[in-house]
């Protein structure tokens, strides 16, 4: 449906708890998380693309390596493109999408969070997303996070530990906490 809670979310629509289809939210995800439940208990590699694949609604290339487990609260709005690594304990909030290119590299602990709260109190409830977009051969170091409506530029390294809360430029490295341009690459 054209204008369900999932493409309201997706076109950034703040939706309140008493939405009347709230609670399709949270079917999808425990439909979701049956699926992690399987995926992050298998050590075989192409069972866990396959059950990934099932969760994104998307091929995953065989060049995609994904060391779980891995966190995923809903998975249709989740791009993975080829030559992708994901390590450990990722965690991956996408009601919003979220847009893996090719050759990125994602250490363990990064959160990538599309979702996020409103600053006014009246509203703060309420959910609103924003599309992260990571672009080719962008490396995101261990423990970063990525907030709603950032853009990793092509080529970008991320540091550890970071907060990521604005768009970064091609072939920069960026660190700290909100994250800034730290040196050319």
């Amino acid at each position: 449906m054209k204008n369900d809670i999932f493409n309201r979310l997706k076109l950034g629509a703040t939706v309140m708890p008493n939405d009347p289809e709230a609670f399709k939210l949270r079917e999808a995800s425990f439909k979701t998380k049956e699926l992690l439940i399987k995926m992050n208990n298998s050590s075989d590699p192409q069972e866990i693309r396959e059950l990934l694949s099932q969760i994104t609604g998307s091929d995953i290339d065989p060049s995609v390596g994904i060391f779980t487990p891995l966190y995923i609260n809903y998975g249709k709005n989740l791009k993975i493109g080829k030559n992708v690594f994901i390590n450990f304990d990722c965690v991956f909030l996408d009601l919003a999408s979220i847009t893996i290119e090719d050759n990125v590299l994602i250490a363990p602990k990064v959160s990538i969070l599309t979702e996020g709260h409103a600053l006014n109190p009246d509203e703060r409830s309420g959910l609103i997303t924003k599309p992260i977009h990571i672009k080719r051969n962008a490396w995101i170091g261990a423990n970063a996070t990525i907030l709603q409506g950032v853009t990793i530029g092509e080529n970008s390294v991320v540091a550890a530990g970071s907060v990521v809360s604005k768009d970064v430029p091609n072939n920069v490295v960026v660190a700290g906490t909100p994250a800034k341009i730290i040196k050319n690459i």
